[in-house]
């Protein structure tokens, strides 16, 4: 008779668990659907409900999206089609840059954009863009010092070009070098955490499957506008590769309460740990109204049982 008050409890932990913890227990995820993208990636008419694609792109609902194939002069691009709305949030792809050729070009790029879709020179898309380019540059043109594949990001004004001639070396906000990031023996994937005003910081995944490398982190983000796009692009030149997105898990991040302790980041390619970005009210009121609704369920459901149990204990007396 307590199946009610049980089911109760079991709906709350099942809500619980949709929303992500970090080891500190302050920040919760929610998952951004609008902006997450898995396989088969097409609807029964082949097309996505929140991504658009074009230029040289094709699809395999079982493996990948191919920005660009093992062949020259090629470009293609994915992107949302819907804007990225949300103040704080987490970014993780999982890619697949491969080949069979000794040399290899040209590489591809994570955007948050004002524009969309507009192929173009930079990675297969537009030049001159407003908003943040992520770059897995995996041809070196004249960047002494450097290796090479390199990750490197660059914040767009809408008038600043990216110089290929020497790899965006004036434009560069942060970088690191990658070398196995192409053909690895794990799966390889980027992390790309933002809060408003507080940090930006980008991971990799190459070297072993489930271990971190920190790229860079910094607690002077740069100003990404309020309302973007996120896209991919891809291209090939006189060399080329596969270029392939396998995933894409895009998550709204959300502070609870309390402080942790952590270190302050450095500004670029530091690679300090950043403090507990402080919680915002509305994210505050949301996680009120959601404990609320849990309590609600659980007092609910256990008066109901309690209920049923009495009434059923008093049929039990009159025989």
């Amino acid at each position: 008779m307590w199946f009610p008050a049980l089911s109760a409890l079991w709906l709350a932990a099942t809500a619980w668990g949709a929303v992500n913890r970090d080891e500190d227990g302050n920040i919760r995820t929610i998952s951004l659907r609008t902006h997450t993208l898995k396989q088969p990636y097409l609807d029964s008419e082949m097309q996505s409900r929140w991504y658009d694609f074009g230029g040289d792109t094709i699809i395999r609902t079982d493996s990948y999206i191919r920005l660009t194939s093992d062949r020259p002069s090629q470009n293609g691009w994915l992107f949302s089609r819907v804007p990225m709305t949300a103040t704080n949030w987490e970014i993780t792809v999982e890619f697949k840059i491969h080949g069979s050729n000794q040399l290899y070009g040209d590489g591809f790029a994570m955007w948050l954009t004002k524009e969309r879709g507009q192929s173009g020179p930079v990675f297969g898309h537009a030049d001159n863009f407003e908003g943040l380019g992520v770059f897995i540059d995996t041809y070196k043109n004249n960047r002494p010092g450097v290796v090479f594949p390199y990750v490197m990001a660059m914040v767009g004004d809408g008038k600043t070009s990216y110089n290929k001639d020497n790899d965006g070396k004036d434009t560069e906000f942060a970088g690191c070098p990658a070398r196995g990031i192409r053909n690895a023996n794990v799966p390889t994937k980027l992390k790309l955490t933002y809060f408003q005003d507080k940090s930006l910081k980008l991971e990799l995944q190459y070297q072993s499957e489930d271990e971190w490398k920190l790229c860079f982190e910094t607690n002077e983000p740069p100003a990404i506008p309020a309302v973007t796009y996120l896209g991919f692009s891809a291209e090939t030149g006189e060399l080329s590769d596969n270029h392939d997105i396998i995933s894409i898990d895009a998550k709204n991040l959300y502070v609870t309460g309390g402080s942790a302790n952590k270190p302050t980041p450095g500004k670029g390619k530091g690679s300090v740990k950043s403090s507990q970005p402080k919680e915002s009210g509305g994210s505050s009121w949301t996680w009120f109204f959601f404990k609320f609704i849990m309590f609600g369920l659980v007092v609910g459901g256990s008066y109901v049982g309690f209920t049923a149990y009495r009434a059923n204990k008093k049929k039990s007396h009159r025989f």
